[in-house]
């Protein structure tokens, strides 16, 4: 709901700007933010992405044994069904169906944790990265700086001075402890 007011907002203020600038002796200063470009190259993005990979490593590593090993024991059940005895057969279909109910348990949890964790990287970084787009605003008087739009022409595109204030370490350019 939000952020269908905050489009339909935008829409409204962008739809008006022809009337502004005829009207206005001075034009507007307009830039375009590329959220995804943030995501995918901003330093801190890459490092919060590395760091989730490192700590869910582990943890994929021990599902992707227990799928190789659940399709082991899949495959013999298929191959040896035949010639077992009907005791030994039912035992290793239970075994299988408790495998099975297991890793789908641990691989739900894994995505849940994994999905948690990336919002919450993902919220710090969009913390940081607005507020280097509040502070790039002030610094260069810009009037309006927008995200998330359908089309924007390059020339409007401030992305790479948001990803180059988000590496430097700091929203206001600074390099930090400094």
């Amino acid at each position: 709901m939000n952020t269908k007011l905050a489009a339909f907002l935008a829409a409204l203020i962008v739809s008006s700007l022809p009337l502004s600038f005829a009207s206005a002796s001075e034009t507007m200063k307009i830039g375009y933010v590329n959220t995804q470009r943030i995501f995918r190259d901003a330093p801190t993005a890459v490092k919060a992405a590395k760091k989730i990979e490192a700590e869910f490593s582990k943890r994929d590593q021990d599902l992707q044994r227990m799928a190789k090993q659940l399709q082991t024991l899949q495959e013999s059940l298929e191959k040896n069904a035949v010639t077992m005895a009907e005791s030994e057969r039912r035992t290793k279909e239970k075994d299988l169906n408790e495998l099975s109910r297991e890793f789908q348990r641990k691989q739900r949890e894994f995505r849940e944790d994994l999905n948690l964790r990336q919002n919450e990287e993902n919220a710090a970084i969009i913390e940081k990265a607005n507020k280097a787009i509040k502070q790039l605003a002030e610094t260069e008087k810009y009037d309006l700086i927008l995200q998330d739009v359908v089309w924007v022409s390059p020339k409007l595109d401030v992305t790479d001075k948001i990803i180059k204030a988000l590496s430097e370490g700091k929203p206001d350019g600074k390099p930090e402890g400094k």
